[in-house]
């Protein structure tokens, strides 16, 4: 790797190579920080602390179960579907160690997409939490589920307080719909049955498949990304050695308000600050912003990580910023663009730069990341994680030249397996090692990498190439403008016309001044034809803006089906 330009950008301390196979699976690191940090704090929510060593118990007891009590083979898959609760590490863990695979499943899922996943999956095992069992009821005599566990969201904050908790959300804020579900056994129940056994350790190896991870399905159906022991040791190896020159073991405090289920915050706060004995602080409900930063402010927090959207909604809280921003060391976005607009007023009101990096749920998720050494380069994603190579190719997969337009190409010990039973899907996304991103970036002198925009959602106009991504950028720092998307419309005289969804952070902003904005920066045809303005923008689970969804909308209101 001693001829690529982004070498000499790595921060001094971090290793260009490391060894990705240090470990035998994700359960041997787990093994090792368990015995490094036993009585430290592993994890933290709603005020109830767990240490890594009544982590190793709980996360034993709930492998018992799979494997000793229901006699569930290695391989197994094991959905789990839960926001941010202590209930999720133990049986993410406990599965893990079971030798079973962990089916990450959003909460918010509909009964359709629930089928889908449980089924294209062929998960035998879910673990749900009571919020969602309703939706779970529908689908229940469609999917191939033999085991049904569940949980309510103080099941695992000790006496009294879980069981206020939990009447609380049943029954005064009525957060548990009805539901029947024959058979189905409690948390505590999988977890006391469990402890009729002696826990064995199911051997595994870097080639075992850990996790089957959904795409969001912006692109098609929803897939299962395969994801190795491998690839997520490796991923969780890349982002120690990138983060080592500021973190330190058993001393850090790291913020989790993405879903644990999420890749995000699965790879990078939940496992990879496992590794140095991090105090993980869950945030159940990130949209309570007055809870969130309540939670903030009793804590000297170091790291925290989100999207876009998540740090520009604190960033407009007043709370906020009147927080000690004095222990935080890194501050990470990814899941969609980080705007410039955000990236500066984070830095302005909290010290620390707002580093972007880059991934994919394909890439376990981490490729790139900006250097946290104060050499960070806004608007880019940094640089390649080590033992990752970039590359910008061509529509026939030929590499470009420094700063030319491309697709950029990823290949890692982190790129997935593949689709889960999609063979022809894998190959489609492959160019021999190289995983095909689907993303336009362009790579500079140095090897930063700026992205451009999503292939599929770029917009001709006249013949000339558009980006969403640098309209919005360009809209976000207007002032009055809190949120924006932008999307491609058909024209009769340009091919497509560029569109702006606006959502108002106060009452002065105008489409006409939106424009006018605009058009100090870009060059005319990319300055939107048209402005609209909403209470709200579609988002994913994690928050990510989601033009697919703004378009579908759009489309709905002309009355024109779209494709």
């Amino acid at each position: 790797m001693t001829d690529f330009p982004w070498l000499k950008h790595y921060p001094a301390s971090v290793d260009k190579e490391i060894n990705y196979e240090a470990y035998s699976s994700i359960v041997d690191l787990f093994d090792e920080s368990v015995k490094n940090f036993g009585s430290n704090v592993a994890f933290e929510c709603m005020g109830k602390t767990m240490s890594f060593t009544e982590l190793e118990r709980l996360s034993a007891l709930f492998a018992n179960y799979l494997s000793q009590s229901l006699k569930l083979k290695k391989g197994t898959r094991v959905a789990i579907q839960m926001p941010n609760t202590l209930q999720y590490p133990v049986a993410m863990f406990g599965a893990l160690r079971a030798g079973m695979i962990v089916v990450n499943t959003n909460p918010l899922y509909t009964p359709a997409e629930m089928k889908h996943q449980f089924v294209d999956s062929g998960a035998e095992v879910i673990v749900i939490v009571e919020n969602f069992a309703s939706n779970l009821e529908k689908i229940r005599n469609e999917i191939p589920a033999k085991h049904i566990i569940l949980t309510g969201l103080g099941d695992l904050l000790g006496g009294l307080k879980g069981m206020i908790v939990n009447l609380v959300v049943k029954h005064v804020k009525k957060l548990v719909p009805p539901f029947s579900l024959p058979g189905a056994v409690s948390f505590k129940t999988a977890l006391s049955k469990g402890g009729e056994f002696t826990f064995k350790q199911t051997k595994l190896t870097l080639a075992d498949t850990a996790f089957l991870q959904y795409t969001g399905g912006t692109t098609g159906v929803s897939k299962g990304a395969e994801l190795t022991h491998g690839n997520i040791v490796a991923n969780m190896q890349q982002i120690s050695a990138w983060m080592k020159p500021k973190l330190r073991p058993r001393e850090e405090i790291v913020v989790t308000a993405l879903p644990l289920y999420h890749i995000f915050a699965l790879t990078v706060n939940c496992l990879s600050m496992l590794k140095i004995g991090a105090h993980n602080l869950l945030i159940t409900n990130p949209r309570d912003m007055k809870a969130f930063i309540g939670d903030l402010a009793k804590k000297k927090f170091t790291v925290i990580t989100g999207v876009n959207t998540l740090f520009n909604g604190l960033l407009n809280q007043e709370a906020f910023k009147a927080l000690d921003f004095s222990a935080l060391k890194i501050a990470v976005g990814g899941g969609m663009a980080v705007q410039k607009a955000t990236a500066e007023k984070w830095k302005a009101v909290t010290g620390v730069p707002l580093a972007e990096g880059y991934g994919l749920t394909e890439t376990s998720p981490v490729a790139s990341c900006n250097p946290i050494d104060g050499t960070e380069r806004i608007g880019t994603i940094g640089v390649p994680l080590p033992n990752t190579e970039f590359m910008i190719a061509d529509d026939a997969g030929s590499r470009l030249s420094i700063g030319e337009r491309g697709e950029i190409f990823i290949k890692g010990p982190q790129v997935m397996k593949g689709y889960w039973n999609r063979p022809e899907e894998t190959d489609n996304v492959m160019h021999g090692e190289w995983f095909k991103s689907g993303d336009i970036g362009v790579m500079d002198e140095d090897g930063f990498v700026k992205i451009v925009d999503r292939k599929k959602e770029m917009i001709l106009v006249s013949g000339f190439n558009v980006y969403p991504n640098e309209i919005e950028d360009v809209i976000a720092s207007c002032p009055g403008v809190l949120e924006v998307g932008v999307i491609g419309m058909p024209d009769a005289k340009s091919t497509e016309k560029v569109v702006a969804y606006v959502v108002k952070k106060d009452g002065g902003v105008t489409a006409e001044r939106v424009i006018e904005h605009c058009k100090d920066s870009l060059t005319n045809y990319k300055v939107p034809r048209e402005v609209h303005f909403v209470d709200e923008l579609p988002k994913s689970n994690v928050g990510k803006i989601l033009r697919r969804k703004i378009k579908e909308a759009h489309l709905e209101k002309k009355g024109v089906v779209a494709d």
